[in-house]
């Protein structure tokens, strides 16, 4: 079958079908299989965004010293790039406290990781609001 063989080939041939109306020639399971990958690689894509701004807000807050226009850049591109995920994908934006919270459990362990801290240095749960987070005038530590 295409599907297995060649992935790409399938894809166009699936959407030739969907554009003629050929209803019973679609692979209707695969077609929704695929639909729903679709919607988990959205999500995953937000989680590891969350991730990798959620570690650099750390190491922001708790090695101030050492805050580097690099840091401030990956915030700064991070926040960005999930509003375009949101802004792509507004059904997220409910759930984003709960992405939040699930980033935050990796992010703990990459900042101790980079910091050299020691992970219980860091609060349990993330000290930030999913508000906070995402809004680009917001830095932790500051006045």
């Amino acid at each position: 079958m295409r599907y297995e063989s060649d992935f790409v080939d399938w894809t166009f041939e699936q959407a030739r079908l969907l554009r003629a109306g050929d209803w019973s020639a679609l692979d209707v399971e695969r077609i929704a299989e695929e639909l729903e990958a679709m919607g988990r690689s959205e999500r995953r894509a937000l989680v590891h965004r969350l991730e990798v701004l959620l570690m650099h807000l750390l190491k922001w807050q708790f090695q101030p010293g050492r805050r580097s226009p690099s840091w401030r850049s990956t915030i700064r591109i991070q926040r960005i790039e999930v509003a375009e995920l949101l802004a792509d994908n507004p059904s997220l934006k409910p759930q984003l406290d709960a992405f939040l919270a699930q980033a935050y459990r990796k992010a703990r362990l990459l900042a101790a990781g980079e910091t050299g801290l020691d992970e219980g240095g860091f609060p349990q749960t993330s000290p930030y609001t999913a508000a906070e987070v995402i809004d680009e005038a917001w830095w932790p530590g500051a006045p």
